[in-house]
């Protein structure tokens, strides 16, 4: 039963609750996947069970191959790598060592007791270990910006260019602008009310000059241009007029603090913000990236959300639009980042989010403890609702309020309230708007070890192995002192660099740098690309040729280098066919040849989906676009499948209902699990939801019939109807397999395409001799 809600795309989330007993029944709540991209709701207070919710969706979304990232202000997300298919007793030691010791037990033997009960646990909800193994096997890890104790991330690119897509669309652009400027300010504590904010309409302006002329900002270059900015004037006003010298200075002086702070060193190191790096692996397989920001304070909270939000805006902008999910953005507590009556910097992205990420597959999750934490106008973009247990009568009847006045056929509001006001831990009332009905439900049992939130060092200890695998701090190579000269003689047609040492040493290594132009052309895959690239090759005296194919790329601009010698400086010696080759010709004539032989414009094609990578579009990239293509049709699929299958369940449906029509009451018999299970999937896919209602039907019917002496009869006709449902769900099951292994991006195959350069449109710019003090680039 299991693997057709897998293959189907449905998340399975729990069992429905009957609404008299408050008890969980046999029937599955399950939800589609493609659901989540009109965004979802968590609210509910501490211990109602919201963060199990959470996490059970977010491992729904992996286990379907869909990505997440989780922004984690408390800490409680992490426990999504406390997972182990082999429930090892070992393994949970960590998690347990401090509640063992609180109820004075063995920590080995209480181990083994959590380990025993959280299989039992996951076995009881119709879950088995190659379930949480498929789980276990998505890549997680957990990012700690500002600190060591997770893997860091760099914050320099987040302030970078937005994305042509974000710079076309004037609103969207706009918002980009006051989300950046005003979480920059928040840094160094200024809140920022926007336009009557001198220091915003400078930073805006700044920001929104270096961008419009496709420059690249960091922090430190905004340091400079606060004090000296490239315009005269802010609007009408003068610059001196509208914001003095003195008190830019006094501006910059704040962010020279920070930039200088020890603390703030942590922020400049690690991965780079990059989103699809975030959500792909390296094979293009989907990652849950976990943000936790419990250690930062207030200020650095909202910088740094408010980046991670813009970075999201713009690369989502760049993909297709798409109508199934492709992507999950789940917050933890929500509570100040999307306020109803003030305007943090991050409210603007997120509200853009909610507004516009449906159309590019991409789903919001919120979750928060009270409904007066979420802003009344985003409120309408989200499609779902899940409510816990709530604190006060107030918050039941502010989340009544929220909802539509048509709160569902078969309830109404004072229902709703006393429900609400009822509910038991785990528990939750549904309400979507895909649903044509809301109902209850009690969570699934996670495959996740919840322990509750992690610590510092329990985040280092989760993460260690990927820091170890993935450093995330350059080293600068010890050079020795031995063979070095004052002065190389070197013909005056060669130009030389020197890249700036600030070692006592003065040492300086020779590289051969060269700037070169490549021209790309085919006029049948309408492709014209003209691309710049550097190269470095290290010499040594012993070198005999010029071997370009041991060569780099660089990153850096080597012609920005100072000119002149340095004092003092020794340099060790330069090979002698370097020496001999006036103005590097023969250097460069080799370059042209390596460039001609190696360099290629490589597009894959997949006939299967009918696309083609752009020029230098990474080959994982483009297989999460073929990963997405595949998951779109494939719904299109079922979605077609579902529409042959559905006269056929409303046929089963009649006859059920015929029979419900002498049936006074609903009650659960637990002996027709199986039936009820696979009345709940029917209903997941074709949308009833009456399902609950035919289940408890056939368990009731034969009850009535048999106290009319008519048993036998009843129980042919329950055994009918249950042969009936079988074979229909059986013969769902094996056509969505056929569509499955169809769209499998395993047994897709991909077509690789060359195009070479004419050596004519090779263009050495300039080559050049490159004085470096470190080999690191």
């Amino acid at each position: 039963m299991k693997d057709i809600y897998e293959k189907a795309g449905l998340f399975y989330l729990g069992k429905d609750v009957d609404k008299t007993t408050q008890e969980p029944t046999n029937l599955l709540t399950l939800l589609k996947s493609k659901n989540f991209t009109t965004h979802a709701a968590i609210i509910g207070m501490t211990g109602s069970g919201k963060t199990g919710l959470g996490i059970g969706l977010i491992e729904e979304a992996a286990i379907d191959n869909i990505p997440a990232i989780i922004i984690d202000p408390k800490g409680d997300m992490g426990n999504l790598l406390l997972c182990d298919p082999s429930f090892d007793a070992k393994s949970f030691e960590p998690w347990i060592a401090s509640e063992a010791s609180s109820k004075n037990e063995n920590v080995h033997d209480y181990a083994k007791k959590t380990a025993l009960m959280w299989e039992d646990g996951i076995k009881k909800w119709g879950q088995d270990r190659d379930r949480v193994q498929k789980f276990y096997d998505v890549k997680k890890s957990i990012y700690t910006p500002g600190s060591l104790s997770g893997l860091p991330i760099n914050i320099i690119s987040s302030l970078g260019m937005p994305s042509l897509e974000i710079l076309s669309d004037s609103d969207s652009y706009a918002s980009y602008i006051k989300s950046t400027a005003t979480s920059i300010l928040s840094l160094v504590g200024i809140d920022s009310n926007g336009i009557d904010s001198k220091e915003y309409i400078l930073i805006a302006q700044l920001l929104n000059n270096a961008w419009l002329n496709h420059q690249e900002v960091s922090l430190a270059s905004l340091i400079s241009q606060v004090i000296e900015p490239p315009f005269d004037s802010i609007g009408i006003l003068p610059l001196e007029s509208f914001y003095p010298k003195n008190d830019r200075f006094a501006l910059a002086t704040k962010f020279n603090s920070l930039l200088a702070s020890p603390d703030f060193a942590m922020w400049l190191q690690g991965e780079s913000l990059d989103i699809q790096k975030l959500l792909y692996d390296e094979n293009g397989k989907a990652k849950v990236s976990i943000f936790a920001i419990s250690h930062l304070n207030d200020n650095q909270r909202m910088f740094f959300v408010t980046l991670l939000l813009n970075q999201y805006l713009s690369w989502m902008r760049r993909q297709s639009g798409t109508t199934t999910l492709r992507a999950l953005l789940y917050m933890d507590e929500i509570y100040g980042f999307f306020p109803p009556s003030k305007n943090p910097p991050s409210k603007e992205p997120m509200m853009l989010l909610l507004k516009q990420a449906r159309a590019f597959g991409l789903g919001v999750v919120l979750s928060t403890q009270n409904p007066v934490d979420l802003d009344y106008k985003g409120l309408s973009n989200i499609g779902t609702w899940f409510i816990g247990r709530l604190q006060t009568s107030q918050d039941i009847q502010r989340v009544i309020d929220g909802l539509d006045s048509k709160v569902g056929s078969s309830y109404n509001k004072q229902e709703i309230k006393n429900l609400i006001a009822n509910l038991k831990k785990r528990t939750f009332f549904l309400k979507s708007s895909h649903l044509d009905d809301i109902r209850l439900f009690s969570t699934r049992w996670v495959l996740s070890y919840l322990k509750g939130p992690l610590s510092k060092q329990e985040i280092s200890t989760l993460m260690a192995s990927q820091k170890s695998a993935i450093s995330s701090l350059k080293t600068q190579q010890t050079i020795p002192t031995d063979n070095y000269e004052t002065y190389q003689d070197i013909d005056s047609s060669i130009l030389q660099y020197f890249e700036p040492n600030i070692s006592h040493t003065q040492t300086y290594i020779p590289t051969i740098c060269a700037k070169v132009n490549v021209h790309f052309e085919n006029q049948r895959k309408a492709i014209d690309e003209l691309i710049e690239v550097s190269y470095m090759l290290e010499l040594s005296k012993d070198t005999r040729i010029i071997s370009w194919e041991d060569s780099i790329e660089l990153k850096d601009d080597f012609s920005l280098y100072p000119t002149t010698k340095p004092q003092k400086a020794r340099y060790q010696t330069l090979p002698s066919l370097v020496q001999k080759d006036k103005a590097l010709k023969h250097a460069s004539k080799e370059l042209k040849d390596y460039i001609y032989t190696t360099s290629r414009i490589i597009l894959y094609k997949c006939k299967e989906v009918k696309l083609e990578s752009k020029p230098f579009e990474d080959k994982n990239d483009f297989l999460v676009r073929v990963q997405d293509a595949l998951s779109e049709l494939k719904e299109t699929q079922i979605e077609k499948l579902q529409s042959r299958y559905d006269k056929r369940f409303d046929i089963l449906q009649d006859r059920h209902k015929r029979a419900m029509q002498r049936v006074q009451k609903e009650e659960q018999d637990s002996t027709d699990s199986m039936l009820e299970a696979g009345i709940s999937i029917l209903g997941a896919l074709f949308g009833r939801t009456t399902s609950t209602k035919v289940g408890r039907a056939i368990s009731k019917g034969s009850k009535v019939l048999k106290e009319k002496g008519d048993i036998t009869r009843a129980k042919q006709r329950v055994n009918d109807i249950e042969v009936d449902i079988e074979e229909l769900e059986y013969e769902l099951e094996d056509k969505i397999e056929e569509i499955n292994e169809k769209y499998d991006i395993n047994n897709i195959s991909l077509q690789e395409i060359k195009i070479k350069p004419k050596k004519s449109d090779i263009d050495i710019n300039e080559c050049a001799i490159v004085w470096r003090s470190s080999l690191v680039v």
